[in-house]
């Protein structure tokens, strides 16, 4: 077995104990707090400047396979996580994640900006921070030390970290919508927001969205409840019976919670409660079904109009 393939390995099952790693809960300021940090959103905006000057500062720490302390050493996906981290912006450990990470920008090297990710190979095996002018930063290789590089090999995957306008304006629609008064069911939506740290806006347009807050309501796929769970889905939440609107709210709040915590984004969340968590990440964000792109538009619209 190649070297690469042993990494690429090693990558997969980082990435899948770190979907086994038990999520924490808090309050609705923190669940919004992490969207900031997710999408970008913040009172002092990060540029991709920030990102290549944060990077400069680790110029020859010596490469260190799995290495995430620079005074020891860094190794590829090490160097971009503590760039980020440094900078508020959560990503995860290992190179094949970094590479979903963001958004994707298409068209290839000349539509990058600096700060924007970029991996190499398929499986993922490297990645770097573009610089501009055809360079990046990177931790190449044991033996040598974090260093400007020409790109010389074709990105497989270009990741913008840094916030789209679009995903900037979803954070502070979520961050900013209230529940109105008269909402049915606003007080299991209150509660589910204090237990899990999403806000009670976010719920309720979900519920009006899936069911019309209809908890008898029963879909031609089989989704069944206030917040339309699939038998097999509410089963893994620990909802015994997804027509008692307690259970239905509670279960969503908990899954709404996950995803965004795994997709950093409001509006990929939506996406992935609609079509599921595979189709987000087959697709590297909202996948191209005319139905689950009108249902984040509309509960997006619905948060607006409540904001």
């Amino acid at each position: 077995m190649a070297v690469t393939d042993v990494t690429a390995r090693i990558a997969q099952i980082q990435s899948q104990l770190a979907m086994l790693a038990p999520q924490s809960t808090g309050s609705a300021a923190a669940f919004a707090s992490s969207l900031d940090q997710a999408t970008g959103t913040s009172t002092s905006a990060t540029s991709g400047h920030d990102v290549v000057s944060e990077a400069r500062k680790y110029l020859g720490v010596p490469y260190v396979w799995g290495g995430t302390d620079p005074a020891k050493g860094l190794d590829c996906s090490g160097l971009v996580q503590l760039v980020y981290k440094n900078l508020g912006f959560d990503l995860p450990r290992v190179s094949g994640d970094q590479a979903r990470a963001g958004t994707a920008v298409p068209g290839g090297l000349s539509a990058a900006q600096p700060g924007d990710v970029l991996a190499f190979g398929s499986p993922v095996h490297h990645v770097g921070i573009y610089l501009g002018d055809g360079t990046m930063i990177e931790a190449p290789h044991p033996g040598a030390e974090v260093r400007i590089s020409e790109v010389t090999e074709k990105p497989t995957h270009i990741r913008r970290i840094l916030p789209t306008e679009a995903a900037a304006a979803a954070a502070g629609v979520v961050s900013s919508a209230r529940i109105a008064t008269g909402t049915p069911y606003a007080a299991l939506f209150t509660a589910a927001s204090h237990k899990y740290g999403v806000p009670a806006a976010l719920l309720s347009a979900v519920a009006k969205q899936e069911s019309g807050y209809d908890p008898r309501a029963v879909s031609p796929a089989g989704a069944q409840g206030l917040m339309q769970l699939m038998p097999g889905t509410a089963k893994g939440l620990g909802v015994s019976n997804s027509f008692d609107p307690a259970q239905s709210v509670d279960g969503a709040a908990r899954m709404l919670r996950d995803l965004t915590q795994r997709f950093g984004r409001t509006d990929l969340a939506l996406a992935a409660y609609n079509a599921g968590p595979g189709a987000v990440l087959k697709y590297h964000g909202i996948p191209p079904y005319p139905e689950t792109q009108r249902y984040v538009r509309e509960v997006l619209s619905q948060l607006k109009a409540a904001a």
